[in-house]
């Protein structure tokens, strides 16, 4: 009974790697295609251009625009100059 079940998994574990038909290894040339195929593509590459030119033009968003108030202040982008201090001991 045991060897019936060994085989019967060998043969389920050699039938998925049968099932899988050809995995392309690298620097392996791809297939050539047919004249169909080129045209498919050619079709979905116009209407994934033409899907593009649907989509609206938006401006840029403020994605915290809903929970900041109008009463903040804006930071400033010119830099005010501080006034140095002394620290430490008296001169030598």
């Amino acid at each position: 009974m045991r060897v019936v079940l060994a085989t019967a998994m060998i043969m389920l574990s050699t039938a998925a790697a049968v099932a899988q038909d050809h995995v392309p290894r690298y620097g392996e040339a791809d297939k050539e295609k047919s004249q169909g195929e080129i045209e498919a593509d050619k079709q979905a590459e116009r209407a994934y251009k033409r899907s593009l030119g649907n989509i609206p033009n938006q401006g840029p968003t403020d994605p915290w625009g809903a929970v900041r108030t109008n009463d903040a202040p804006k930071s400033s982008t010119s830099k005010t100059p501080k006034t140095k201090t002394k620290t430490g001991t008296a001169n030598n």
